[in-house]
């Protein structure tokens, strides 16, 4: 997702009247007023909080987009310093680079040696749109400009586990050759995470910034003091699990897996190994997010046993809307329209109670949906089902709204309920749930 596709985000989109969508048509008015300063960014998350990076651009068309780079890193929470050589600014303005940091950019080496950055050292550096002259450079321990001269240390930071080193290479698909193979492959070898750039008209092209931002949150989760989810398994499901009449036709719950989806990206950016089944007819998943569509019930059904027989899965969270209901008989083919026929409905097996049966070890993030019940009588829903589940997340349809808007309670074994406002925090509750858990064990060891 670019910045361009989360207008809403910015203050673009979602509730000015004076944008009409598709048609573009404007009716002159001035934009509603944001809480946001000029030079700040919507949060979308804290993965990257407290964390500083450095950006480091050098001499290529993609440079433009590195200020974009720079905000999407901003959005989680990371303060970004921008270190562009002479080359890098015949592409990208300066001025550019520190609106979108929001602080000065290092454009020579001085005596202050921001090379170094020893007062505040770089928990990564991240190389969006390398050319084939600093790759081989950096590979071959040539530091001679603001750009290699901060790598050759980033190296040292590196072999020492106290940094984080991403490299996308950027260039016309001709000058992949065997002198670059062999420079990435010795960066690779030296730790460096290389990130796959996006194809297209022959080239390497600069990826988009939700993978970029993606690869340096589970880069830093996997360093010293990330995230205890680095590297645990974890099963999530989400959306619908529809169940067919016919060849055609199928019954469907009304429910997104926006949710799911929120959940998943949360947990990928921590580190963790996510194995992500959405159900057939979600909200989509983002492109650079792992994930698996199950097409029906029967299909979601085999992929979650599937995915929890291979083994080592720290938990699972069960964030599907999965059918209650399915016909007795599928009908084959397509029923011709224009006539009445009954359906009979009769209960699918549990899935969760299954998984509770047979994975005794697992730790369970159950989901209760109910409608036309009292605030006390859900939560008493909620405690009975913590007989069977670890954590529950409990919601009454007359608390959800639209959109992202969705009132929780996240209940577990040892505290109060835990009110959640909204798809995002729910997602960020669970992760903190699951890292304070993980946390524990480890300790425990």
């Amino acid at each position: 997702m670019t910045d361009r596709d989360t207008g809403a985000q910015e203050g673009l989109q979602g509730g000015d009247p004076s944008w009409s969508g598709s048609t573009g048509e404007w009716d002159l008015s001035p934009p509603i007023e944001s809480p946001l300063g000029d030079h700040d960014v919507p949060a979308l998350g804290d993965e990257l909080a407290g964390k500083h990076v450095a950006m480091l651009v050098c001499g290529g068309i993609a440079a433009m987009k590195t200020p974009l780079v720079a905000r999407a890193l901003r959005k989680r929470g990371a303060a970004v310093t921008a270190f562009a050589s002479p080359e890098a600014l015949r592409y990208v303005a300066e001025d550019a680079l520190a609106w979108s940091t929001d602080r000065p950019v290092v454009t020579r080496l001085s005596a202050n040696a921001e090379h170094l950055s020893d007062a505040r050292p770089f928990d990564a550096y991240v190389l969006p749109q390398a050319t084939y002259n600093t790759i081989n450079k950096i590979a071959q321990g040539i530091a001679d400009s603001v750009v290699t001269t901060p790598m050759a240390s980033a190296l040292g930071r590196l072999a020492r586990g106290r940094t984080s080193v991403l490299i996308a290479p950027t260039m016309h698909g001709t000058m992949h050759n065997d002198i670059l193979s062999a420079s990435l492959a010795r960066l690779r070898d030296l730790g460096v995470r290389l990130i796959a750039p996006r194809p297209g008209y022959g080239k390497h092209n600069i990826p988009d910034e939700p993978v970029l931002v993606a690869e340096v949150c589970r880069a830093i989760a996997a360093g010293t003091g990330g995230s205890p989810l680095a590297g645990q398994r974890i099963l999530v499901t989400g959306g619908p699990t529809p169940v067919p009449i016919d060849g055609v036709r199928r019954i469907v719950t009304r429910f997104t897996g926006k949710l799911g989806v929120a959940i998943a990206e949360t947990l990928y950016l921590r580190g963790a190994d996510v194995s992500f089944i959405l159900g057939g007819g979600a909200h989509p998943a983002p492109t650079w997010l792992p994930h698996a569509i199950a097409l029906t019930y029967d299909d979601y059904r085999a992929q979650v046993h599937a995915n929890l027989g291979a083994g080592g899965v720290l938990a699972g969270i069960f964030a599907a809307a999965v059918a209650d209901y399915r016909p007795s008989e599928v009908l084959p083919g397509k029923t011709p329209s224009g006539q009445s026929f009954p359906i009979e409905l009769v209960p699918t097996a549990k899935v969760i109670d299954e998984v509770r049966a047979s994975h005794s070890e697992l730790l369970m993030v159950t989901f209760k949906y109910q409608e036309g019940v009292s605030h006390d009588e859900l939560m008493a829903i909620a405690r009975a089902r913590l007989e069977h589940s670890e954590i529950v997340v409990a919601n009454r349809g007359e608390e959800m709204g639209t959109g992202d808007s969705h009132i929780a309670w996240l209940l577990d074994r040892g505290g109060e309920p835990e009110r959640l406002d909204g798809k995002p925090a729910i997602a960020r509750a669970i992760a903190r749930r699951l890292e304070d858990r993980a946390r524990s064990s480890q300790t425990k060891a």
